[in-house]
């Protein structure tokens, strides 16, 4: 195992990384969701901005390609799993690698860090949001408030798909309201509304 240190490459050399694995816009968009709110999160705790932001906009490369989470599909080759395969081979450091694992609860990468914690919040967050931005007359995320979002949670049918538990228990191991984390991730990607194509009438 001894070389020389690894080093996390730059944000630009990230994106490259998710446009050649990922060709899906509403996946790509999902990725800078994630990695609006890392950030957001990072400013918060006083950490690293620009490593949390990385880990955010990597986290799903993989998953265009490697969709299964289970079944009769050989654990290499499953989404998590086989992206850290790519990124152990791309020379990423380990502690990446183990960061990106830990949003998935089958990986069992244990969520110890502020960093994990955030990241497994924010993840289904997202996409709870982007799915009531998109059902706004105007599709914009400046329509969206804390308590349009509370009411859609309500609602088990819309958005079946998000796991509402997960993000209670996120926000709960970040010790953050969760009225208080919907409201944090909104704001963090309501500032990069036009990348995520919900800024409305702009668009």
């Amino acid at each position: 195992m001894a070389g020389p240190a690894k080093r996390l490459p730059t944000r630009q050399e990230a994106w490259e990384l998710v446009k050649e694995y990922v060709q899906n816009l509403n996946l790509r968009r999902h990725m800078l969701a994630v990695e609006a709110a890392m950030r957001a999160y990072a400013r918060r705790f006083g950490e690293d901005e620009e490593y949390w932001g990385t880990i955010g906009l990597v986290h799903d490369f993989d998953y265009e390609k490697h969709p299964a989470m289970g079944g009769d599909v050989p654990e290499e080759e499953r989404h998590c799993f086989a992206g850290a395969r790519i990124l152990r081979e791309r020379g990423w450091p380990e502690e990446a690698v183990e960061d990106v694992l830990s949003h998935a609860d089958y990986a069992g990468v244990p969520r110890n860090t502020l960093l994990r914690r955030a990241l497994y919040a924010v993840d289904e967050l997202t996409g709870l949001i982007t799915a009531v931005a998109l059902v706004r007359p105007s599709r914009s995320l400046q329509d969206v408030t804390v308590q349009s979002v509370r009411k859609k949670w309500k609602d088990k049918a819309f958005a079946a798909a998000v796991d509402r538990a997960a993000i209670e228990r996120g926000a709960a191991e970040l010790g953050i309201p969760l009225d208080e984390h919907i409201g944090i991730v909104l704001a963090a990607m309501q500032a990069i509304a036009s990348e995520l194509g919900l800024a409305g009438q702009q668009e």
